[in-house]
């Protein structure tokens, strides 16, 4: 009589599982990371202030106060001083700063709603590789906010078009990021065995491909956020993005320079939480990189 299969045999064609503990290693070399800590603290006290921004902000963003107008920093009733038409500064980066993530998480959800599916696609058939890779290369050789301008100058000046303007800019990245890991993760042995044994591309791609790849898609979407603010700041800079009197910290950017060298914290107070922002992304972005990466415990 022929044995019974172990239970603990392997099957094949099974994709290698993240052990149960993945998440708590990761989530141990993030607190152990003092960049990442501090990373994380700015952007979750910048999201909790954007989703209050309506209740918290001391004044209506297009509330104007003419006897008060170019107010320095440290004015009573205004902290961060007022703008040309006496409009509390503070309120209006707090407002500025909630437009900018919408417009950035709209963005980056847009690229990676089409790039992944594409990437994912390029990496894995050798024929849709040959012409995405070409039509992304072709994408690649304009610079970012080169597509992000062209684009929303087409489509008209908005917060919606902003977004998706930016996030069309963006897939090609994802798609060459994508791509990449889908090449590698083809050619291990769980996906030939499972290609074997009869599994279709598609399952193939659904099953052992996309959650793989997952990791690399998370640490590109942080990537990506940064600069889709950057992009809606130029883009609102220019007049292609968010209207006036709407708040927004690059129509702010730009009325302040009629005024910078009287009043230049009308400038410099929305410049800096732009900095802020994108700084705080970029650094938890390539800390939860190291985090994600295998070799990171032995760095």
């Amino acid at each position: 009589m022929p044995p019974a299969a172990s239970p603990a045999d392997p099957d094949p064609t099974s994709a290698p599982r993240p052990e149960a503990s993945q998440g708590s290693r990761v989530l141990r070399r993030l607190r152990r990371n003092p960049l990442a800590l501090v990373s994380f603290a700015v952007l979750a006290v910048a999201i909790v202030v954007a989703v209050l921004a309506p209740w918290i902000a001391p004044y209506a963003p297009e509330q104007t106060d003419f006897a008060n107008t170019l107010a320095p920093p440290g004015t009573a009733g205004h902290v961060l001083g007022t703008d040309d038409l006496g409009r509390d500064v503070l309120s209006r980066i707090i407002l500025g700063s909630r437009a900018s993530l919408e417009v950035a998480a709209l963005a980056v959800f847009t690229a990676l709603v089409i790039g992944v599916p594409l990437g994912l696609v390029a990496g894995y058939f050798r024929a849709a590789d040959a012409v995405i890779s070409r039509l992304t290369d072709l994408l690649l050789a304009f610079p970012f906010l080169i597509l992000a301008v062209g684009f929303a100058a087409i489509r008209g000046a908005s917060l919606g078009n902003a977004a998706v303007a930016i996030g069309i800019a963006q897939i090609p990245g994802v798609i060459r990021v994508v791509r990449s890991d889908a090449l590698r993760l083809k050619g291990l042995d769980f996906v030939a065995a499972a290609v074997v044994d009869g599994a279709s591309d598609l399952w193939v791609l659904r099953r052992h491909i996309l959650p793989n790849a997952t990791s690399v898609v998370l640490v590109q979407a942080t990537v990506a956020i940064p600069a889709a603010i950057l992009g809606e700041a130029v883009l609102s800079f220019l007049g292609l993005g968010i209207q006036p009197p709407s708040p927004s910290l690059g129509t702010m950017l730009a009325n302040a320079q009629q005024f910078a060298a009287r009043a230049p914290w009308a400038a410099v107070l929305p410049g800096v939480a732009i900095m802020v922002l994108a700084l705080a992304f970029n650094v938890f972005g390539d800390s939860l990189r190291d985090a994600l990466d295998p070799k990171a415990s032995r760095r």
